[in-house]
């Protein structure tokens, strides 16, 4: 009886473990030196869209300092498309919510997942660059340790 209540045990966990995985196609982190983002530290993110019927969630994640002076992050968010196009969008990342960080914290750091677009599909094959750029009214920015970019497939077609 031991061992099989062992087996079962064993086999929720896995099965815990396996639905808490992500559908994510694309996740790339970049670390920012002494968590201070300057103008000139662009950081570039690169993705090979193979599939112009699949649908996707965008989202970027802020590791930040629970010191951070601010509520949000203006970045702007630089897109070349395959075949050269290019794309600027200025976006408010929001950080706190009422006073409170969005993201979770621990040992004075927190890390926010912000969606940036939903449903979002691509109308080129071929790699997609990326550039974000930190755009706010102070040179550089204190408490930003790092930068990622998350690509998440909804398991849907357009």
């Amino acid at each position: 009886m031991h061992r099989y209540l062992r087996f079962v045990v064993l086999f929720l966990v896995g099965i815990f473990l396996w639905s808490c995985n992500s559908d994510y196609v694309y996740q790339e982190f970049v670390d920012i030196s002494d968590a201070k983002w300057a103008y000139s530290d662009s950081i570039s993110f690169a993705f090979d869209v193979p599939d112009t019927n699949s649908v996707y969630n965008l989202y970027i994640e802020i590791d930040h300092s629970e010191e951070f002076q601010y509520q949000n992050l203006y970045v702007h968010i630089h897109t070349t498309f395959p075949q050269g196009e290019k794309l600027t969008e200025q976006v408010s990342l929001q950080l706190s919510d009422k006073g409170f960080w969005v993201g979770n914290c621990r040992k004075g750091w927190c890390k926010a997942r912000i969606m940036i677009q939903s449903d979002a599909y691509f109308d080129q094959k071929g790699i997609h660059q990326f550039v974000v750029e930190q755009f706010t009214r102070q040179n550089p920015v204190n408490g930003v340790q790092s930068i990622g970019f998350l690509i998440e497939d909804t398991n849907q077609s357009r």
